[in-house]
């Protein structure tokens, strides 16, 4: 089995990363795998690549996408003008978890915020993902906040 490459999402990688997404309790209920998707996913995609310090990269293996995340920069004025990137949607294919792929993953867009001058990684993950939480703490990550928060759209 080859090595695991990542890279920026392109739009073909949409269909693949929906059903990462969808690969798991919470995601079955939040996801629409369908085909043709919905073309609300693309739309989201178009709006990610057009927005500055928004990056969907996604791990490769012999041509099959198995393993995507979200890395958003963001500029603030708190922490006097701090950089923070913002991790989000981490997956893994089911059947290659465990291998060092999610680890491999997140030090690349830690190393990727690092050289787009962020000072601290974040990331929020559901309180019922437990295997997560032993993960990310794992790598690091401290439970050093308590997350909020509202819907107020469709």
């Amino acid at each position: 089995m080859s090595a695991v490459l990542f890279r920026d999402a392109e739009r073909r990688d949409v269909p693949a990363i929906v059903r990462l997404l969808a690969d798991d309790a919470l995601g079955a209920q939040r996801e629409r795998v369908e085909d043709p998707l919905p073309a609300s996913y693309y739309r989201a995609f178009d709006a990610m690549c057009g927005q500055e310090g928004n990056a969907l990269i996604v791990g490769e293996r012999d041509g099959l996408v198995v393993a995507c995340l979200q890395l958003s920069i963001t500029h603030g004025l708190a922490r006097q003008g701090r950089v923070r990137a913002t991790i989000e949607a981490v997956r893994v294919a089911r059947d290659l978890r465990g291998q060092g792929i999610g680890e491999r993953l997140v030090a690349h867009a830690i190393e990727r915020a690092r050289r787009a001058g962020a000072g601290t990684a974040q990331l929020t993950t559901d309180k019922s993902r437990t295997d997560a939480h032993r993960f990310y703490e794992r790598l690091g990550f401290k439970r050093s906040h308590e997350g909020m928060k509202l819907d107020i759209g469709p």
